[in-house]
């Protein structure tokens, strides 16, 4: 708990009205060695991301266009990016829009956030009607991979993602600790634009 407040409060950036949201697997073992593992049994379940099938457990984060962490929580591999409970947690203290990919949409989601005073900006799926979208919306919306650069930094320099943790409190500590260490980062992902282009 000291720990998470710690990143809460020093660590992690304050919401500034663009915010982007992203999940990322965190894989505990080889997927041969599925029912061998004792370490994290009833604890991590099988989930499946664009790359495959994969045990273990789902980062999401938040992050604004200045490649600091807004907020983050850890669902099991199993639970949808839609899950309006988790959408819930993470939204606290946001405004203004949230950007996200495809697996985001879903009329529920975006009826939650809103009453939230949160406008949640998707792209659109091969059938579904276009729709009207302001050209600043579209311009963020291509910036979206600053969080999977976030994501990429997180599993290859910080190493959230390895199969060699001997107990669950040691692989929260290792994902805890990681968080806390790219908040420190000197140079981090960020979007440049004109914010008064942006605003009008």
């Amino acid at each position: 708990i000291p720990f998470v407040l710690f990143l809460k409060l020093i660590c992690f950036g304050q919401c500034t009205g663009i915010t982007y949201v992203d999940s990322t697997c965190i894989r505990v073992c080889h997927n041969k060695r599925i029912r061998r593992n004792k370490v994290f049994k009833g604890l991590a379940e099988i989930g499946k991301s664009t790359m495959g099938w994969f045990f273990g457990f789902k980062l999401h984060l938040l992050c604004n266009e200045g490649g600091e962490l807004v907020n983050f929580c850890l669902t099991r591999a199993n639970v949808d990016d839609r899950n309006q409970k988790v959408l819930r947690v993470l939204s606290n203290g946001l405004l203004g829009k949230l950007y996200a990919d495809k697996g985001y949409i879903g009329a529920s989601l975006f009826k939650m956030l809103f009453n939230k005073g949160i406008h949640l900006v998707t792209g659109i799926k091969k059938n579904m009607k276009n729709r009207l979208m302001s050209v600043n919306d579209k311009i963020l919306l291509r910036k979206r991979s600053i969080i999977e650069t976030i994501n990429g930094e997180l599993k290859h320099i910080c190493h959230i993602e390895h199969s060699r943790h001997r107990s669950p409190a040691n692989f929260i500590m290792n994902l805890l600790a990681a968080l806390g260490a790219y908040s420190f980062f000197p140079k981090k992902p960020s979007i440049k634009f004109d914010k008064e282009q942006i605003s009008r």
